[in-house]
């Protein structure tokens, strides 16, 4: 029977590491120097380089329900160099400044690798690279484009692969060709969260657990137990934006989805493959995301129900049924030689994405006000490299980071209801139709479909 929910699979089996005693919530007014909205990994990795640059700093981080209860204990463990909004970025600021961007991403996952050894915080982590296959002919028109565009901007220790070496890495079904780079890793979501957490309180930091923030605004955070007045307070809240007053339309909540399989015995990796440990991804317009656990199991995501009306999230990270089948059809599409293969857990989370998708760092100087987020799904590294850029703000400091074309970078608004959910479900059946086409097709080109979703979306 596949559990549906408690938050993640990696929640539910979270036996290895020592439990945490909740936190204690906030209980009266108080003060800081920074206060941090959001016990995910933008604020805690925000609030540990703080304390690191400036130990006298008063830190306090402001969590609803307890650190990483958001898409910081729910993702795919994909620790990799992407970063939303590159492209757009290439095309507002140049292509030298998009590049310095890029390359400042591929330095985040050595650095994260690094933090966690010196920090002694074991989070499963396996650098085996990033494999992103394709399995039609348009898929792989797509994949080549994209690996001619990776090189461009600097990443020329990338590999193009035909479907004979594919199969080699990972014996994925119809694979006709793949794309690997070395900059990415494997990691267990909750392990590096609970570290980070633990690291910052270490260094001084005060967590408040089951401390909801109803609203921020100049020089304060405002909870239902007391306001945290700062001189600098800083927004890291990602998926749940959309919850704080004023802010319904600023980044849109959307869903995705997660099942894992039972721990899967020698004889099946030896068909397998995957000794590697790459994280997995496919060049699909409703693209699909997965790793191979360090115990042996395969955590696969995609798309399920893509949006809530009025912004709204899940309830403690259970799917539905049809997304749950769905995922496993994938599942065993990629691999028919586990068809049958036990799904033990299964569950979803939000990612915050921008109406233009491009992901952003602004501190207001004149307000104090700050942010970080929209990774649209990429923000396991990516609120690593956000978090150093708020240091660097908040400190008043011009280094390299604060000069990357991301900074200050502002969009418009989404749509109202229900215009938000109609075109967000509309443009979600278009891809899942498009990938249906491409499927039946022989044809090496993206259809004009997705195209025009890409388009109406912002994506592209």
């Amino acid at each position: 029977m596949t559990i549906n929910g408690g938050i993640s699979f990696w929640y539910a089996t979270d036996h290895t590491t020592p439990r945490t005693p909740p936190r204690a919530p906030l209980t009266a007014h108080a003060t800081a120097d920074v206060v941090i909205v959001g016990g995910g990994y933008t604020g805690l990795w925000t609030a540990y380089y703080l304390k690191q640059a400036a130990p006298d700093l008063r830190v306090t981080v402001l969590e609803q329900k307890f650190c990483g209860y958001g898409a910081s204990g729910r993702n795919g463990g994909w620790l990799y160099n992407g970063i939303a909004g590159r492209d757009r970025y290439a095309a507002l600021h140049g292509h030298p400044a998009a590049r310095r961007l890029q390359q400042a991403m591929n330095d985040t996952v050595t650095e994260v690798i690094d933090v966690t050894t010196k920090e002694g915080i074991d989070a499963d982590i396996h650098r085996g690279g990033v494999l992103e296959v394709a399995r039609t002919p348009a898929q792989l028109s797509r994949l080549k484009a994209f690996h001619a565009a990776e090189l461009a901007f600097g990443e020329t220790d990338r590999e193009l692969y035909d479907a004979a070496a594919t199969q080699r890495r990972i014996a994925v079904a119809d694979a006709v060709g793949s794309s690997w780079s070395p900059h990415g890793a494997r990691v267990h979501p909750l392990k590096l969260v609970k570290g980070l957490a633990a690291a910052c309180e270490r260094l001084g930091v005060v967590i408040h657990e089951s401390t909801p923030v109803t609203e921020i605004s100049a020089g304060k955070a405002v909870t239902p137990y007391g306001t945290v007045r700062a001189p600098h307070v800083l927004r890291c809240t990602e998926g749940f934006t959309a919850a704080l007053k004023g802010q319904k339309r600023s980044w849109l909540p959307m869903n995705s989805s997660m099942i894992v399989t039972a721990p899967l015995p020698a004889d099946a990796w030896d068909r397998l493959g995957w000794s590697g440990r790459e994280v997995l991804g496919d060049m699909a317009h409703a693209y699909m995301y997965a790793q191979r656990t360090a115990d042996d199991r395969i955590a696969i995501g995609g798309r399920g129900v893509p949006y809530r009306f009025g912004s709204r999230t899940d309830n403690d990270g259970r799917t539905q049924p049809a997304t749950i089948e769905a995922l496993t059809a994938l599942l065993f599409a990629f691999f028919p030689q586990l068809t049958g293969t036990e799904i033990t857990h299964a569950w979803s989370g939000v990612l915050g994405v921008p109406r233009d998708w491009c992901a952003t760092v602004t501190l207001d100087r004149a307000t104090g006000l700050g942010w970080a987020g929209g990774y649209v799904g990429s923000g396991v590294a990516t609120a690593n490299l956000a978090a150093r850029t708020l240091r660097d703000l908040v400190l008043g400091d011009a280094t390299e980071l604060t000069t990357l074309p991301w900074v200050g970078h502002r969009v418009r608004r989404w749509e109202p209801e229900p215009l938000r959910w109609l075109g967000v479900q509309a443009l979600y059946a278009a891809y899942r139709e498009a990938d249906r086409r491409e499927s039946a097709s022989h044809s090496p080109a993206t259809t004009p479909l997705a195209r025009l979703a890409d388009r109406i979306s912002g994506r592209h």
